[in-house]
């Protein structure tokens, strides 16, 4: 997940080894996809919450990540979920597409959220979604 995470997000702080296994130690946290393209989710009471994404850069516009949207989303509902949340940079166009053909719609927006070295911060879009 680290090194796909770390070619994925090149304008961002990829995250570490220490911070995945973190997550994947606490209950409702769990993860879809395989080394090239990953989701990892948390689940909580009937909220699920994308906490990121990502796929390799020598396997994106393969549909990887539509497949992979589809997969942790049935496995939140099967852990209970009813509703999906996900948090994206106002400026990637790509992801903000993605998102959008997988039924998400705005909901709310988190000003200056995204530190970028070097870069005026950038807002967050909050979208959400049922999953029933």
């Amino acid at each position: 997940m680290t090194a796909t995470h770390t070619a994925a997000f090149t304008r961002s702080r990829p995250w570490s080894e220490a911070e995945f296994t973190d997550l994947l130690n606490n209950p409702g946290c769990f993860a879809s996809g395989n080394a090239d393209c990953f989701a990892l989710i948390r689940v909580t009471l009937d909220e699920a919450e994308l906490l990121t994404i990502a796929t390799h850069p020598r396997c994106q516009r393969h549909g990887l990540a539509r497949m992979c949207m589809a997969n942790w989303q049935a496995t939140a509902l099967e852990h209970g979920a009813r509703r999906a949340f996900l948090e994206v940079a106002a400026d990637n166009d790509a992801a903000i597409a993605l998102y959008q053909t997988c039924g998400y719609e705005s909901c709310g927006l988190r000003p200056r959220y995204y530190q970028r070295s070097g870069e005026m911060p950038v807002d967050a879009l909050v979208l959400s979604r049922a999953l029933t």
